[in-house]
């Protein structure tokens, strides 16, 4: 018998599975039926983390998906969601990987539907559409799931719990990457609600308000935009602690090389660095060992125990600090981008 945890900062959820035998998969007569999901958004996130991770779920079965151009073999595919709704009528779940731009309706559809829903991060394109996503979700008694998947990365919840024992003095994170390499002509992320450098950067603000034992609040920012682009190409943060640490910011999408995910955190007893997105923690200078690092595969197992209760998981921090800083943001114009 084994025991196995899975926690958020608010929550822990704690259950008993039977296994048989360690690497053999328990038998199906003892469980529940999978919940039959739909994946919305077949992009490259999609091919790379939720479909593999969904294949070694055994709480989700995975028989629909609907993409205007892509597809997954073996899956019945549609065009849309509406479509796959009217063809799937037998549909538990949604888990939406669309830019979130045009997140809200099918979210909606879904839970109208009657079906569970998950979103990929960030999780709606404004505030005020994901709290309404929540109260439609409640009004329907079903889960919906906000997922920060850097949260889940191997690191983050053992850093979370060596700073509840610390004062924390300072903090700087420092998140740069090449967006040519990473997004290669998504155009949609230099649109409005596409986020530009908080695309990537908002991955370091859910790791950073997720590790903190308690609230920060941005209170100076500098955001750079391409004189031909309408989202910020780069970024730079000061938040204000009711503790007095001094926390910044630094955020780059013309990094070249190798990416920089890194949150460094000076306390009273010792040095934290998360590096590689939360994947990889030192503790003054040394090595620290976190577990093996499965981002998606805990997103769909935590997705799995929402399910089974129809409970909610909704953090809205991460896209609160984006929105302050658009909002108290000094603007910069600096040279056009082109791919």
């Amino acid at each position: 018998m084994t025991v196995q945890s899975i926690g958020t900062k608010c929550e822990c959820i704690t259950f008993i599975a039977q296994a048989p035998n360690r690497g053999t998969a328990p038998d199906r007569k003892e469980q529940a039926m999978p919940s039959k999901l739909a994946l919305v958004g077949i992009g490259k996130i999609a091919r790379d983390q939720h479909i593999p991770a969904l294949d070694a779920n055994p709480d989700f079965d995975l028989v629909a998906t609907a993409s205007r151009n892509a597809s997954v073999d073996g899956v019945t595919a549609y065009g849309d969601l509406a479509s796959l709704l009217e063809g799937e009528p037998k549909i538990d779940c949604v888990s939406l990987c669309t830019p979130p731009m045009a997140r809200y309706a099918d979210a909606r559809a879904a839970l109208l539907a009657g079906c569970h829903v998950m979103l990929e991060k960030p999780p709606g394109a404004t505030l005020s559409e994901v709290r309404d996503l929540e109260a439609i979700a409640t009004e329907q008694g079903l889960s919906l799931f906000a997922t920060w998947h850097s949260r889940h990365a191997s690191a983050v919840a053992y850093t979370r719990d060596w700073l509840a024992e610390r004062t924390i003095r300072k903090v700087h994170v420092d998140w740069k990457e090449d967006v040519r390499f990473w997004h290669p002509g998504q155009d949609w992320i230099w649109q409005p609600g596409g986020l530009g450098v908080f695309d990537p950067g908002i991955n370091a603000l859910s790791v950073l308000s997720e590790v903190m034992p308690h609230a920060i609040f941005l209170s100076s920012a500098t955001l750079s935009f391409p004189a031909n682009r309408d989202t910020p190409v780069a970024a730079d943060l000061t938040f204000q602690d009711p503790n007095g640490a001094q926390i910044t910011g630094a955020f780059d999408w013309l990094e070249q090389g190798p990416p920089k995910w890194n949150i460094t955190i000076d306390t009273d007893a010792g040095q934290a660095v998360l590096s590689e997105g939360g994947a990889k923690l030192a503790i003054d200078g040394q090595s620290t060992d976190t577990g093996p690092h499965e981002e998606y595969p805990s997103l769909y197992r935590r997705f799995a125990d929402l399910v089974a209760t129809n409970a909610h998981d909704v953090d809205l921090a991460p896209l609160t600090h984006v929105a302050d800083a658009f909002m108290m943001g000094k603007r910069n114009i600096v040279a056009p981008f082109e791919w």
